[in-house]
């Protein structure tokens, strides 16, 4: 087989991963694209190993090794991304990312001047 076949299909997983990257709102989502990508890289490495041993007289299969270092710590990742997003999820009831980037922002963030004299004169009412 030859080296293109692998290497088409890793970029056309890896373009669909950045897609879903960049136009998904939903956390799990996002995660679930990363993963894409992750996997994208792992099959340009063990292409290019396979490609490698060829026309080596001593393989060393580094790049399987490094495939299942990837697959590792893709593993922690989505355990710790998905415990992330469940924490948020019970925390704020959403898990779209542009209203957690909005809920997170503060009225000196955006250059929200009302909202800041409304919060001041509060605070001198109570006071």
């Amino acid at each position: 087989m030859h080296l293109a076949y692998p290497a088409v299909l890793s970029a056309l997983l890896f373009s669909t991963g950045l897609y879903g990257v960049l136009a998904r709102r939903n956390a799990i989502l996002v995660l679930m694209s990363v993963e894409l990508m992750l996997n994208a890289v792992n099959l340009d490495l063990v292409a290019f190993d396979v490609w490698l041993s060829r026309t080596a007289t001593e393989t060393l299969h580094s790049g399987q090794a490094l495939t299942l270092f990837t697959i590792a710590i893709a593993a922690a990742e989505i355990g710790i991304g998905l415990a992330i997003v469940l924490a948020v999820y019970r925390n704020r009831g959403t898990s779209d990312i542009d209203r957690l980037r909005d809920a997170a922002e503060g009225p000196d963030d955006d250059g929200d001047t009302a909202a800041t004299a409304r919060a001041a004169e509060k605070a001198e009412a109570t006071a």
